[in-house]
């Protein structure tokens, strides 16, 4: 069974509940990390950063599991562990992870599984993937410990990134690339005035596939202004962390962030959106440096137009 399924029984499980459970499962031994599940399952709760999430405030550990490797074995191919290596072959393609760099993480319930640091995004397998438990995670997010943690590989240093965006949006995806239109957009933005750099573009029709923010409901619209913030890059990628957070704060309805001369960080609420957005943003990127050199402006004030026909 996966532990994703034993999550989402184990919220609303009564004691009846539990005996049908051990009932329908008889003909298996049930693991000891399974049973600790089912029988301490809080209620949803938020997290120790304020944002509530869907997954439950319980620590587990590598010593609930018998074999770690559980959690990367499926046949499904919807399963994180699946479609990570599936997404990143797709993003290699697209130039987005060149060269090992860029990663993606997903989350299921308590479950985070990540992107290992310096493979080849093309040649990627389910084996290859770490995961964690968010409950088990200090606050800081900081000396992490990982359920599972392939013997050949290092954690990404992208995983502080991704668990903000789990943590602080609810996220159940988080996508880092290193597009080459994401750094040309960061160039440009330079020599913009202030310290606060901006990314905004409107009445733009690929605007529509973002959100119109956190906890809000439906898209933005054509004539609405998209916003991304951009933050200074840092030797080292974990060094972003309190960076990126920053930006959040200061635009919470952001879905991204731009890292100058580096790429961007893209989130959502699952896979589907997270990924689509990303191809939004980096088809606006695309679009906005060639916007640039024929001197169109990304901001414009064209009037709503409204049928006459009722």
């Amino acid at each position: 069974m996966r532990v994703g399924k034993i999550f989402k029984q184990g919220r609303h499980m009564t004691e009846s509940s539990f005996v049908n459970h051990m009932r329908a499962n008889a003909s298996r031994r049930v693991p000891t990390w399974e049973l600790l599940l089912i029988l301490s399952l809080p209620p949803s709760s938020p997290t120790a950063r304020g944002v509530p999430t869907d997954y439950p405030a319980i620590a587990m550990s590598s010593s609930d599991l018998e074999n770690p490797d559980q959690l990367v074995t499926s046949t499904n191919p919807d399963h994180p562990a699946n479609l990570i290596p599936s997404l990143c072959a797709k993003f290699w393609t697209l130039g987005w992870v060149t060269g090992t760099g860029g990663g993606c993480s997903i989350r299921e319930d308590d479950l985070v599984y990540i992107a290992p640091s310096g493979v080849q995004k093309e040649l990627m397998k389910p084996a290859d993937i770490y995961v964690l438990s968010l409950a088990a995670q200090e606050a800081s997010l900081k000396n992490r410990t990982y359920l599972r943690s392939p013997p050949a590989y290092k954690p990404s240093q992208c995983t502080p990134l991704f668990l903000a965006a789990f943590t602080r949006r609810g996220a159940g995806c988080c996508i880092h690339t290193h597009s080459h239109w994401a750094v040309l957009v960061t160039l440009l933005l330079e020599s913009a005035p202030g310290d606060g750099k901006l990314f905004e573009m409107n009445n733009i029709e690929q605007i529509k596939g973002f959100g119109r923010g956190f906890q809000k409901q439906g898209n933005l619209g054509y004539h609405d202004t998209l916003r991304i913030p951009v933050i200074e890059n840092t030797a080292h990628e974990e060094d972003l962390t309190e960076f990126l957070e920053a930006a959040m704060d200061r635009y919470p309805d952001t879905y991204a962030v731009l890292v100058r001369r580096h790429g961007v960080y893209v989130w959502g609420d699952n896979v589907h959106k997270a990924k689509t957005q990303c191809e939004s943003l980096d088809y606006l990127f695309q679009l906005a440096v060639e916007m640039k050199q024929l001197g169109i402006p990304w901001i414009s004030d064209i009037p709503v137009v409204k049928p006459t026909r009722i």
